[in-house]
């Protein structure tokens, strides 16, 4: 027996059920129906229910979500003898009732120093296991002062915001957050904001914790903590924008037995530090444990040190540079620096340094200094009255930009070497020209000079007179 094809399909829902009816025109005949039920996801199930003889037949389709939409049709075979199915009917789009809110809100909250109190802005978002169950989705946002008993402020958002800013004093307070919609509220989601501790720095300040490398990988971010057995949960937050405000604060909770997380975000990009802070929360009030910074992919950093002051002598430079950022706003991080040095007219070859090849084969001698707050350098082993080029670079987790410009400096002839050419040249000659000038003198003391017989007026004798020489001795 091959039956019709059931026809005007109507149903009667509930939030978690749907009554489907159906009309056939087999009476008299067993029917066994088979009702296909298809969720938003595209996901088929299949439902199967034995007919009547009457000229309608039901199902209760349960266990449905409420206010959903699902799509249903029916096929049925006779009960005995069964041949084949008929046809399906034609589908019926039929949505479930609204229902209170399932599950709870996330939220969040960011603190900043006030007059008088503390700024802090609230962030709520759902959470996987939350169903809004309801076509319109409010929120609303409950503080209450938990030292004097004071009465509770609260406001009221639509769907659209998911955060608000509320100045609170120095107490402590207890937020809470709701989802609303047509029939009820969901269960309150819960934040505790303790009171300032007593040096005026809130209990979430980030000064006293020291800040930790971590390092990206292709899929992330990864960041792992010290597990506390006397925590419920772990928070993470981070901003997706760090150079911007607001800076898409983003946050995700861990369970109890997890530490560490591989923190991901399509906003992530190379050459921007992203800063986490990891919470431990216990009884809905969370204390900061950890700060980390980390980068998606290091970058070489933008410019390089500026060199201030050259220190020369012959055979030695101190290079003196300006203190170089190694904060944010370096594209990573900063770990030393290299310095770069090379004759002009020759490659290098300097004892303590290694070799680096530029792309034109030329040879220099690289130095590295390993400490990012380091602001000097000596190179010894130089060579006296020479021409030398150098650049100093930083680097980073990244490497460092290719080398662009140089500086020139000549180093002075050395004073040692002026000192011996004094010593084995010029002392000599001076001694060798003093030496012939005393010689000089001595011989013309010594050795007058005879005169020529030619030219000597004593053997003429014109105008020659002869005397008598009177010669007295004495006894």
């Amino acid at each position: 027996v091959h039956p019709a094809a059931p026809f005007q399909l109507w149903g009667q829902c509930t939030d978690t059920e749907i009554a489907l009816y159906w009309k056939h025109q087999n009476k008299g005949i067993e029917l066994f129906c088979q009702t296909e039920v298809i969720q938003p996801d595209g996901k088929v199930q299949l439902h199967n229910s034995s007919g009547t003889h009457l000229h309608y037949a039901n199902i209760t389709l349960s266990g449905l979500q409420p206010y959903t939409e699902y799509r249903v049709r029916v096929r049925c075979g006779a009960a005995k003898h069964f041949w084949r199915w008929s046809k399906w009917s034609k589908a019926l789009t039929i949505r479930t009732k609204e229902s209170t809110p399932s599950g709870e809100l996330d939220i969040w909250r960011e603190i900043t120093p006030g007059l008088g109190g503390r700024n802090v802005t609230l962030f709520w978002k759902q959470a996987d296991s939350f169903q809004a169950n309801g076509g319109s989705i409010s929120y609303e946002v409950t503080w209450e002062n938990l030292e004097n008993g004071s009465k509770s402020e609260s406001i009221s958002f639509s769907s659209v915001y998911n955060r608000t800013r509320i100045f609170l004093d120095n107490h402590s307070y207890k937020i809470t957050v709701k989802a609303k919609n047509n029939v009820n509220y969901s269960l309150p989601s819960v934040l505790i904001i303790p009171r300032p501790t007593g040096n005026g720095k809130g209990i979430f300040s980030t000064e006293e914790l020291k800040e930790e490398q971590v390092n990206g990988t292709d899929d992330g971010i990864f960041i792992s903590w010290e597990p506390r057995h006397m925590y419920d949960s772990y928070i993470i937050d981070w901003c997706n924008f760090p150079r911007l405000q607001p800076c898409d604060l983003q946050w995700k909770r861990f369970g109890p037995n997890t530490s560490s997380a591989l923190i991901s975000s399509a906003a992530f990009v190379p050459g921007v530090r992203y800063n986490f802070h990891i919470y431990g929360s216990v009884a809905n009030r969370p204390s900061l444990l950890q700060k980390k910074s980390g980068y998606f992919r290091e970058l070489p950093p933008v410019f390089d040190p500026v060199v201030e002051k050259i220190e020369l002598t012959f055979n030695a430079l101190t290079l003196y540079w300006d203190s170089y950022p190694t904060n944010e706003s370096q594209s990573g991080f900063v770990r030393g620096y290299h310095v770069y040095l090379s004759p002009i007219q020759e490659d290098c070859s300097l004892e303590g340094s290694k070799k680096h090849v530029l792309q034109d084969d030329s040879v220099l001698c690289k130095y590295t200094i390993e400490n990012p707050e380091e602001k000097r350098y000596t190179v010894k082993h130089l060579l006296s009255n020479t021409k030398y080029k150098l650049v100093v670079k930083a680097y980073s987790g990244g490497g460092e930009t290719p080398i662009a410009n140089f500086i020139y400096i000549d180093t002075p002839v050395n004073s040692n070497t002026l000192y011996l050419l004094v010593l084995l040249v010029i002392v000599p000659s001076l001694a060798a020209a003093l030496c012939c000038w005393k010689m000089k003198r001595v011989k013309e003391c010594c050795c007058p000079m005879i005169p020529s017989p030619n030219k000597s007026k004593v053997l003429s004798f014109k105008d020659f007179k002869v005397r008598s020489l009177k010669i007295n001795y004495f006894n």
